[in-house]
């Protein structure tokens, strides 16, 4: 099972934060918890990689836990396993368990439920987003899983010459060039600006994914090298992507989470830069704000009027400083509640945040293990 520091590698990336929206102190929000899943014996739920809620009121839980292994072949290893695909009835209660030995489960990172109660997977070490339909059936899948990943640089010949990356340089995952090196563009294309990514579905370490109206996929590209928003239509084709490494406008030093609102806006939470920066369905720049901590996750509520919840974490654990903040979507916070800590009420690393309700959240968390329903008081 990964750690969970894995996720916050991009927090521990110093960055100038610039001029931060000035606004007063927001409120504490008070609010009801309970540790809501219910589990048969045998069954665990680990680290919390994404939680959400599908119509009816079942709930659905991609957690890192199972039965990891991978062999072990000269300089490569093939990993399998790590991650499980739970439903739960709205009390918490076991129901089954979907996608079973599934080869893109290897490290949950993210979950969601779409507007047709599909439930959607995001796995930062399959490189895959896998789509299930109300039936928990396969019916899409975007991203290819590494068939190898390296696990020790590679070595210069005698003489000194270097690998394909030039001089001294270690091969990236499957023995290409690392992203960003002299050549490495794919297929023998030029190679392209760092952290800009491969056009089509080839991520690398991807966290999110969200919808337009029209049923358009985006898909946050990630926390791994591309540092990039991808479109695809309904069916999965790639339409376009946006971003690339950098702490400019429209850049992104970690693309941890997405939501769009009622207009198509798209906002994306940039870990690294502890901001939010929003676009339009092109891609183009309109606005940012940076008062939310280092935004870990997101969601969009559904109401007439739509809010943002951002989960923080000022520490790589979410042991020291944690909170979850509720936001306009002019970037004014007007309220927060929560702590870091272990106990109920407490937050540690709040990964995914499902808010079909506005005022009854579930919130999966990494180091605790735990999903929390939260009820806002009015």
């Amino acid at each position: 099972m990964l750690n969970s520091r894995i996720l916050l590698v991009a927090v521990a990336v110093t960055v100038s934060v610039g001029l931060v929206v000035a606004q007063s102190t927001p409120p504490e929000m008070a609010f009801d918890s309970v540790d809501l899943l219910k589990t048969p014996d045998g069954i665990y739920v680990g680290e919390i990689g994404g939680v959400g809620a599908n119509s009816k009121g079942q709930i659905f839980v991609y957690t890192r836990t199972g039965h990891p292994y991978a062999t072990l072949a000269d300089n490569r290893t093939f990993s399998r396993g790590g991650s499980r695909l739970f439903q739960f009835d709205p009390s918490g209660k076991f129901v089954r368990e979907l996608g079973q030995d599934v080869y893109g489960f290897n490290a949950a990172i993210g979950l969601r439920v779409d507007p047709q109660d599909n439930v959607w997977t995001i796995d930062e070490g399959a490189n895959q987003v896998v789509k299930f339909d109300a039936e928990g059936r396969v019916v899409l899948v975007l991203g290819r899983k590494p068939e190898a990943i390296s696990v020790r640089p590679a070595q210069p010949p005698a003489g000194g010459a270097g690998t394909a990356g030039g001089a001294g340089t270690a091969a990236g995952p499957g023995g290409a060039a690392p992203a960003g090196a002299p050549g490495a563009g794919a297929g023998g294309q030029p190679a392209r600006a760092p952290g800009s990514g491969t056009p089509g579905s080839s991520f690398s370490r991807p966290t999110d994914v969200a919808w337009d109206r029209a049923g358009n996929i985006y898909v946050a590209d990630g926390i791994g090298s591309n540092n990039r928003v991808a479109k695809f239509d309904k069916e999965g084709r790639f339409i376009k992507h946006w971003g690339s490494t950098g702490k400019g406008t429209g850049e992104f030093t970690g693309v941890k989470a997405l939501a769009i609102d009622a207009q198509g806006n798209v906002y994306v939470a940039d870990v690294g830069n502890k901001r939010i920066q929003v676009f339009d369905a092109e891609g183009t720049f309109k606005s940012e704000f940076r008062n939310i901590g280092t935004p870990l996750a997101m969601c969009l509520t559904r109401g007439a009027t739509q809010y943002l919840y951002v989960s923080h974490a000022g520490d790589e654990d979410g042991m020291d400083d944690a909170a979850i903040y509720k936001v306009q979507l002019d970037g004014k916070v007007v309220g927060r509640f929560g702590s870091a800590g272990k106990l109920p009420k407490e937050f540690g690393l709040a990964n995914s945040i499902d808010c079909r309700n506005e005022n009854e959240l579930l919130i999966g968390e990494l180091t605790n293990w735990r999903v929390q329903k939260v009820a806002l008081k009015r």
